[in-house]
């Protein structure tokens, strides 16, 4: 297949390229670019502008309200997005609850939902993992007994990420307690708003409120918030995982990083010169280098062959693609040394524009770097990805 540009492809991007130069807000360009924190406003705002353009759902059919266009182009606008520093668009919603709604929900679901994730009018956040069932999520137990016109739910989630900003979580709940374990799993759409709800902090290493344990407690659910069939969720839930699993591959982030590392590198000095001038440090850069564009190449055989529906090869995007995320944070904290060491939050939240350690580049990598630990665990842990490649592209 041919890998190139064709001359429409390059017009395109000319013409995203425009537009980001022309309505990314210059403060919100400088917090991703320099790896501060983005609060509940950024995203929203950035999400917003994107949605007058009409450009936030790049994967969704024009008769939900997205772009329609080609996987070439969704590609071309994730890369020019990433280069130029944009917030990303929360994918709970657009990228994740939303495919499920379109392919499995109904059309009271599809009427009232889509055209609120796209304007941004409910915050979505995911409610799979639980304490005990994360790799292996069919293990869940969180119970949704059916009453009436109500379901009603207990249990417990975890590492469920903003939650705190959300207005809707979607959930995996068992509705069937006996039986194989995949087949007693419902999908439902549950307003965080509902009495019985309660949500506290997890505050991770790099002092961030990002995570949060999400309890319910005898939570009442209209039947009309369940997706498709009950005790069908299994099969919902990994088709959304496949789009989860394909998003987490980020290699325009990953070539931005690249030139940040590489800038960084420059800057520090080892023995009298600068770092990246180092044989050993550069064989590492260049190493990674190469390991990004192999991975930007087997993007883009993927989406060569897009079906709208994901298959077993995003777990290799997702298990390459946070492999070099962390990488990439890995070269960066070695690359600034000592001053890697302690991280200010004050400068992270966006408080003070410059960082008490002198060096505004190293003041984020700590925090930066331990963030980045969790990528190849969310989504499905990357030992979890290599044995569905085992089973079913291998076939053993």
């Amino acid at each position: 297949m041919d890998l190139n540009y064709t001359p429409e492809d390059l017009a395109f991007r000319d013409q995203v390229r425009s537009y980001l130069e022309t309505n990314l807000p210059t403060d919100l360009q400088q917090k991703v670019l320099n790896h501060k924190r983005l609060s509940r406003e950024d995203f929203v705002r950035w999400h917003k502008i994107l949605a007058k353009q009409g450009w936030v759902a790049t994967g969704w059919p024009k008769e939900y309200g997205g772009t329609g266009w080609t996987p070439t182009q969704r590609h071309i606008f994730e890369e020019e997005c990433a280069r130029a520093g944009t917030p990303a668009i929360l994918p709970f919603g657009v990228n994740m609850v939303a495919p499920v709604i379109m392919a499995f929900g109904n059309q009271a679901q599809k009427e009232y939902y889509l055209p609120r994730i796209l304007n941004c009018d409910d915050w979505w956040c995911q409610g799979y993992s639980e304490p005990g069932s994360g790799s292996d999520l069919a293990s869940l137990k969180t119970r949704a007994e059916r009453v009436g016109d109500h379901y009603i739910v207990n249990g417990q989630k975890t590492w469920t990420t903003l939650a705190q900003h959300a207005d809707m979580i979607f959930c995996l709940v068992r509705t069937e307690p006996n039986g194989r374990k995949q087949e007693g799993i419902s999908f439902l759409l549950i307003d965080m708003k509902t009495p019985g709800i309660t949500v506290r902090p997890i505050i991770m290493l790099d002092e961030d409120h990002e995570v949060n344990e999400v309890f319910f407690d005898n939570v009442k659910v209209p039947v009309q918030n369940l997706i498709g069939e009950e005790n069908k969720g299994w099969t919902y839930a990994k088709y959304l995982l496949g789009h989860e699993r394909t998003n987490i591959a980020a290699v325009g982030r990953a070539k931005r990083e690249l030139q940040f590392l590489k800038r960084v590198a420059a800057e520090h000095h080892k023995n009298g010169q600068p770092l990246i001038d180092d044989p050993v440090y550069a064989n590492k850069v260049a190493t990674l280098e190469i390991e990004i564009m192999a991975l930007e190449i087997t993007v883009m055989r993927v989406i060569s062959q897009d079906s709208g529906r994901p298959g077993p090869e995003a777990s290799l995007l997702k298990i390459k693609g946070t492999e070099i995320q962390q990488r990439l944070t890995e070269l960066m904290v070695e690359a600034v040394g000592p001053y890697a060491q302690p991280f200010d939050p004050a400068f992270l939240e966006g408080e003070n524009e410059h960082s008490v350690m002198d060096d505004d580049d190293a003041a984020a990598l700590a925090a930066y770097y331990f963030n980045f630990r969790k990528t190849s665990i969310y989504g499905g842990s990357n030992e979890i990805q290599k044995n569905i490649i085992t089973q079913m592209i291998l076939g053993l």
